[in-house]
């Protein structure tokens, strides 16, 4: 039977590792996972509290293709104390996972043919969704000089739109309010859309993240409940989206995905309330420990060249003094010493085999023993 060319995009690499890791669990090995940005811990209690009993007392059949409207106020609500905004509800569209917010934002934004650029190194998806749409990926290439993040005068006018990304995956860097100005003039003057992502929002170790609509109202946001929120199977994510676009999406997700998991939806209100948040917290003091760890732990075993981690929960290292590529390296590190890492290749075709990611969203006693397997592993090399 035939088949698109567009539907020819490249694998995730990330979870093909944590494919072979699965198998070498099921072989019997203990495996430390620090490949996939994914929280060790579950959704709060009181989420799960809110759906159990929503479950005793509704359907839970089909919500308006916007989402609920007590969710949409509650992110707003989430807005205001974040970053002092006072946001209007009607602008916030619930999604199926931050996935579903990119395929919106691609079809309201986008025609076949145009041209998305995106910071290199960059979360795979989206170029491959990119591709899939029949859109063509501009990557520009960033480096430690600018934080990892894309400069203003890379934006040039055969861009249709530029996907941004503060806390970024896999480096973990942040851009800061000025360059943040920066680059939505620049896209601005050049009619580029822009496209915010801020899924890791929630997840910073000292300064809080920048929203792109603290510099402008013309920017599409995309977040997601599955990282701050530790919520990563429930599939649910929110954008907000100028008004004047809003029926645009609206009219998308009614044909797309009728409307997110209702289910997730009230768990994400119990995520909202105080008590969801507290534990949230309290999850967030505990990947700044891991943090801490990793940096000293990695910089101990041999990586010196390491991004700043200003949030989100990965370190993304730089492994060219090895002469090693990142593939081999993290296949030889997975069947040694039985740790998951990711190669850089997942987000840079280009220069990531000079690359490894590693997660740190996983318990204080797992980064404590991946990194003593990392360290002795790495040792065993160096001889």
């Amino acid at each position: 039977m035939r088949y698109s060319s567009r539907g020819q995009v490249d694998p995730f690499i990330v979870m093909d590792v944590m494919e072979a890791a699965r198998r070498l669990e099921e072989e019997g090995r203990h495996i430390i996972h620090m490949e996939v940005g994914q929280p060790g811990t579950g959704a709060p209690r009181a989420a799960r509290v809110r759906l159990a009993a929503a479950m005793e007392q509704d359907a839970l059949g089909y919500t308006v293709a916007l989402g609920r409207p007590d969710l949409r106020a509650g992110i707003a609500a989430l807005y205001r104390e974040w970053y002092d905004l006072d946001l209007d509800p009607a602008r916030i569209v619930i999604t199926a996972g931050a996935s579903g917010g990119f395929l919106l934002a691609f079809s309201a934004l986008f025609d076949a043919g145009e041209a998305v650029g995106m910071g290199i190194p960059c979360y795979p998806s989206y170029r491959q969704i990119l591709k899939a749409m029949s859109l063509q990926v501009k990557g520009l290439r960033t480096d430690a000089s600018t934080g990892f993040q894309p400069r203003p005068e890379q934006i040039s006018e055969d861009l249709a739109g530029l996907i941004l990304a503060s806390p970024a995956n896999p480096t973990g860097t942040m851009i800061q309010k000025s360059a943040l100005s920066d680059i939505a003039a620049a896209c601005a003057a050049r009619n580029v859309a822009l496209i915010s992502d801020e899924i890791y929002h929630g997840l910073h170790y000292d300064a809080p993240a920048i929203s792109a609509l603290q510099v402008t109202d013309q920017a599409y946001i995309i977040n997601s409940f599955s990282k701050y929120f530790s919520m990563t199977g429930w599939r649910l994510g929110w954008m907000v989206v100028p008004e004047a676009h809003l029926r645009v999406v609206e009219r998308l997700a009614q044909n797309m995905f009728i409307c997110a998991p209702h289910a997730a939806q009230v768990a994400a209100l119990g995520a909202l309330s105080p008590e969801g948040r507290a534990e949230l917290d309290e999850n967030r003091a505990v990947y700044a420990k891991n943090r801490l760890l990793m940096l000293e732990g990695l910089r101990a075993a041999g990586f010196d060249s390491l991004a700043p981690a200003d949030g989100a929960f990965y370190i993304y290292a730089d492994i060219s003094a090895f002469d090693w590529p990142a593939k081999d390296m993290a296949h030889a590190m997975l069947n040694e010493a039985g740790v998951a890492v990711t190669p850089g290749l997942d987000f840079d075709p280009d220069e990531g085999h000079r690359a490894l990611r590693f997660s740190y969203a996983r318990s204080t006693a797992d980064i404590e023993e991946g990194l003593a397997r990392i360290t002795a592993f790495m040792a065993r090399h160096r001889k």
